[in-house]
């Protein structure tokens, strides 16, 4: 049995933004931004729900490795390729 693919990206969050985004970085980082305050975790939340939507993927797909509470994270995709993340 094949093991799903990871991915590592590194993510900056801009909460309380206008509209939910993602935006390509050249160094292939991504920036994400979110309508949600840095509340209660609720940036957190938007951020996975944002890439996942982004990607066509489901939300449990994305994961929030390192960051919690900073706007600079580190986000783990499973079953997802790079090919996928180089066409979104």
């Amino acid at each position: 049995m094949k093991e799903p693919q990871t991915i590592t990206l590194s993510v900056r969050v801009t909460p309380r933004a206008k509209r939910n985004a993602v935006t390509k970085m050249e160094d292939g980082s991504l920036k994400v931004y979110v309508q949600a305050p840095p509340e209660d975790g609720r940036a957190n939340e938007a951020l996975v729900e944002t890439v996942a939507e982004w990607l066509g993927v489901k939300r449990r797909q994305v994961a929030i490795v390192t960051g919690e509470t900073s706007r600079n994270k580190v986000v783990r995709l499973t079953g997802v390729s790079r090919e996928q993340i180089d066409t979104a």
